[in-house]
């Protein structure tokens, strides 16, 4: 029998897997609601939590802080995102959704939580549950 290759046990090609499953599908569904992926993400991180600066969203929705800052201006153009002083620290810009962005991403996100339900199925209460500590755990060192 032969020896298990590299990539099959590798932790970056079974999170790449396990990311390519979790989107592959989902994908077509930000695609038709006339979004590309990193609109989604920026949607997604903004839609239910508070206001970020364009560091902290850049960090959060997996991105370069100079494609953010393009990106957000042309999503406050498109009336998704509003941009904001910060009112402890003027100096500082905070981003915001819209109502419009919210309205725009409200479906995503119940179709996101859907289709997460359906690629975690196999998994048990407690396998999903230590799943997400893991990846949680893992991702807070970078």
């Amino acid at each position: 029998m032969a020896a298990p290759r590299f990539v099959d046990d590798y932790l970056g090609y079974l999170l790449g897997q396990a990311n390519h499953a979790l989107y592959k599908d989902f994908d077509a569904h930000v695609r038709a609601a006339g979004l590309s992926s990193i609109e989604w993400r920026v949607l997604a991180t903004l839609h239910d939590g508070e206001p970020l600066t364009i560091s902290q969203l850049a960090q959060e929705a997996l991105s370069k802080q100079p494609t953010v800052t393009k990106l957000v201006q042309r999503m406050c153009d498109q009336g998704w995102l509003a941009l904001h002083a910060d009112a402890t620290d003027h100096r500082r810009t905070l981003v915001t959704v819209t109502a419009a962005g919210k309205r725009l991403v409200r479906p995503l996100v119940r179709q996101a939580r859907r289709h997460e339900a359906i690629i975690l199925q196999p998994l048990g209460a407690t396998e999903k549950t230590a799943l997400r500590r893991l990846l949680q755990k893992l991702g807070s060192r970078g």
